[in-house]
């Protein structure tokens, strides 16, 4: 094992020959590197997210034709450090009539639940924190924990505005896990293996190619898990302050900032992982360092879109929110993953009776793919322009209009 092309597990196995020479067993040695491992993984989460808020309020301000932060360090890189001194020294208040445990609970579960994601990302062939043979599973259920902790912040803060905030949550996060989980099943009848970096060795032809609908379902349902724009209900300023974060300061408000940064960044290295190769490069699998490099490419250019569309959408209203979801997205998933399976299983009755060679294979079958899926991109079309669009209703006649009232008469004088 060379240290310059895979520098992680070189000192891994350092660190397990130096344990078990001092005289630990095995699987002490196994326990001392996963919790190191462990450690570090959430180290580099929180500092991802340091650097996440900085390239966030960069690119909104290049977009809204500012300069952004500018003054703490070079390019204001430094911006973050006395953001984080201001939230960490502000006074820490629990309202009167507040469930103290759950209250002080809820940011770290909606930390801990983001973290957790990142134990089965493999950010190259060698290395992953853990290769569950059940990721996909377990990607699901540790999301659940994070809309737990949004709910219990709004039930546990005695407020109307947080509870209201949490109500939200239940009807956004809750519905739109529906289609995300159908979406997901479709890498996984593609890869035909539920452990994640098995889908990444699986993708010879990315799933962005074989199923695009699958992308575009699974992205646009994690951007409404994260409670981003245009699905930002859950803290709606205008109508309900802050929402569930309404009664939190201090660090307590900051755990929250910091899981939905890292949530948004999160979200986009999952969408590379399932759909665009993860790690998979050019001389990735020989020198595994690059699959480092080829992941967080992917993910960066993700998540610049998930920045894109949080600047340039509109909040949606929660009517529309949810017919978006249960009139459109979870019935296009579904009839997506009952064809992909039909389809997928035909092509493999039928291509035994050709003589194609095994290379070939991969392609053929991800054509087949991208065909069906533009065939139900087609009819989906063609039934959204069959249905009836509704028309503004105008709710006065003549439409009023403002008038600048008459300066006072002193004034005229």
């Amino acid at each position: 094992m060379n240290f310059l092309s895979d520098p992680v597990n070189f000192i891994a196995n350092w660190l397990n020959t130096l344990l078990v020479n001092i005289g630990l067993s095995q699987a002490a040695a196994t326990t001392i590197l996963t919790f190191i491992g462990a450690f570090l993984v959430g180290v580099f989460g929180f500092s991802l997210v340091i650097f996440t808020i900085w390239l966030e309020r960069k690119l909104y301000a290049r977009i809204q034709d500012r300069l952004g932060p500018n003054r703490v360090g070079p390019w204001g890189v430094f911006q973050t450090f006395p953001d984080m001194v201001k939230i960490f020294t502000k006074e820490y208040i629990t309202p009167i009539g507040a469930d103290k445990v759950t209250y002080n609970l809820a940011p770290i579960l909606s930390v801990s639940a983001v973290l957790l994601i990142w134990a089965v990302l493999p950010f190259a062939k060698t290395i992953v924190g853990s290769d569950v043979n059940v990721g996909v599973l377990y990607l699901v259920a540790v999301g659940g924990i994070g809309a737990l902790g949004i709910i219990l912040a709004g039930w546990s803060s005695n407020n109307k505005y947080s509870l209201l905030g949490a109500f939200r949550a239940v009807a956004q996060i809750v519905s739109y896990e529906v289609p995300m989980v159908l979406a997901l099943l479709v890498p996984v009848l593609l890869g035909r293996t539920m452990g994640v970096n098995s889908l990444v060795n699986s993708q010879v032809v990315w799933f962005v190619i074989m199923s695009p609908i699958a992308a575009f379902i699974f992205f646009t349902s994690s951007i409404a898990e994260t409670g981003r724009a245009p699905f930002d209900l859950l803290e709606a300023e205008s109508e309900i302050v802050a929402g569930y974060q309404t009664e939190y300061s201090g660090l307590k408000f900051g755990m929250f900032y910091v899981g939905e940064f890292l949530h948004a960044f999160t979200i986009s290295a999952l969408t590379a992982t399932l759909f665009l190769g993860g790690w998979r490069g050019p001389w990735a699998e020989q020198v595994p360092i690059l699959g480092v490099a080829w992941f967080f490419i992917k993910a960066f250019l993700v998540y610049f879109v998930v920045v894109l569309i949080r600047i340039s959408m509109p909040r949606l209203r929660i009517d529309q929110m949810l017919n978006f979801n249960w009139k459109f997205l979870t019935p296009l998933a579904l009839v997506l993953l009952v064809l992909t399976a039909i389809v997928d299983k035909g092509f493999f009755m039928i291509i035994p009776g050709f003589n194609i060679s095994s290379t070939l294979i991969p392609w053929i079958r991800a054509g087949v793919h991208l065909v069906l899926n533009l065939a139900i991109i087609f009819i989906t079309i063609l039934l959204l322009k069959s249905h009836p669009t509704k028309t503004v209703q105008v709710v006065a006649q003549p439409r009023p209009v403002a008038v600048a009232p008459e300066p006072p008469a002193s004034v005229i004088s």
